[in-house]
């Protein structure tokens, strides 16, 4: 009854565990959630019924050209006809999956990556190649064209990756623009978290660097703003637009028009300051109460922006986080396992991934204690059997 593809269909996980994160008491460190107090305020006098009606597939002239100029000084150079105005990024994912992606396709993607985008590849039957970046213990080495080499597709998250937090030196972000021209696999390049920085970085697109082959570079409103309002946007070589646009049309005809002015008026005026102040306060307490309750379990990096902690547990506590959340869930507490973010044939660390701006500080501390006691009892469990066996 249904299409092949659907049998590639799997639940995402970290939308199911979104799902428990209102009960009354839950300490949520799961989804990428924006801090609630951080919303701007929006200028709804701005709206008239205009706004209300259909608009273009590509969105609104206003909005492009305001994302093409932020995109120039970032060193991309590109006209706001290069701008297509999403549905928010993931939508940019699945536009992205739909071209170019389909049986068999390979698909060259960072170990681990962005789950969702998993999630948009599998359903169209991607196959991976897996490779590697950044520092020892969280990601390996730097690509080699071998495992660019035959693919048709290179998705990367360079600035504050996703769920690791890496944010890709000068160095590499150039040899793996390079690693793309020369093999002919176009670049994607998912960029939502750049402008939540705490550290001086290089936080060029890779896709400025790239002189030979085509490349789509996409960012989103949710993260420094407001998710709800589901905004995102793409920028691509022009060859690749009037397909993109098609695409677009036939899954949802143009982005919110309503979201649209929102943030193109708020783009006039707002400053990130404050918010990047309030971020960064919450990654230094949650790096304490970690080194407190987490430094015989694990390693990890202070993440240089983004949202996220990645942590990947010592040998002696080496086990399945999938296994331990249920009942973390059941004392309180939302985690991400880190087993999720791993492309089919990989092998999949014992990690888990921690956001850190959701939780007020008071719950940090009670949420980490809780979860850090979940792992040495499953740890000392396992030891007992071991010797009783």
């Amino acid at each position: 009854m249904f299409a092949h593809r659907i049998k590639n269909l799997a639940e995402s996980p970290v939308r199911e565990i979104l799902k428990v994160i209102d009960r009354p008491g839950m300490i949520s460190f799961a989804g990428g959630l924006p801090a609630a107090k951080c919303f701007p305020t929006f200028d709804y006098a701005s709206l008239s019924s205009r706004h209300m009606q259909y608009g273009p597939s590509e969105g609104d002239d206003k909005l492009r050209e305001q994302v093409a100029q932020s995109l120039c000084k970032r060193g991309l150079q590109v006209e706001s006809n290069q701008v297509l105005i999403l549905s928010g990024s993931q939508q940019g994912i699945d536009l992205v999956a739909k071209l170019f992606v389909e049986p068999g396709v390979k698909v060259a993607v960072e170990v681990p990556t962005y789950l969702a985008a998993l999630q948009a590849f599998d359903l169209f039957g991607a196959e991976y190649r897996g490779y590697s970046i950044g520092e020892p213990g969280i990601i390996d080495s730097g690509p080699g064209d071998s495992k660019i080499s035959g693919t048709r597709l290179t998705y990367t998250i360079p600035t504050f990756q996703n769920p690791t937090g890496h944010c890709y030196s000068s160095e590499q972000r150039k040899t793996l623009a390079a690693a793309c021209d020369a093999t002919g696999s176009i670049l994607f390049e998912d960029d939502p978290y750049r402008d939540l920085v705490y550290s001086d970085c290089d936080r060029t697109p890779v896709c400025a660097y790239m002189q030979e082959v085509n490349w789509i570079y996409q960012g989103s409103f949710s993260k420094s703003y407001a998710p709800g309002l589901r905004l995102g946007y793409l920028a691509c070589s022009k060859t690749l637009f009037p397909q993109l646009v098609r695409l677009k049309q036939a899954a949802d005809l143009h982005s919110c028009r309503l979201s649209q002015q929102l943030i193109s008026a708020l783009l006039e005026t707002h400053d990130d300051r404050n918010l990047i102040g309030f971020y960064q306060k919450r990654r230094d307490n949650f790096q304490e109460v970690l080194q407190d309750t987490f430094t015989h379990l694990a390693d990890w990096k202070r993440p240089d922006g983004g949202l996220f902690f990645w942590l990947k547990l010592k040998p002696a506590f080496a086990m399945d986080t999938r296994l331990l959340l249920d009942q973390s869930i059941a004392q309180g507490v939302a985690f991400m396992p880190g087993e999720a973010f791993y492309p089919a044939g990989t092998t999949p660390q014992s990690t888990l991934r921690l956001n850190f701006s959701h939780s007020t500080p008071e719950l940090v501390r009670s949420g980490l204690e809780v979860l850090a006691g979940i792992i040495e009892t499953a740890a000392a469990g396992r030891v007992q059997q071991s010797n009783s066996v």
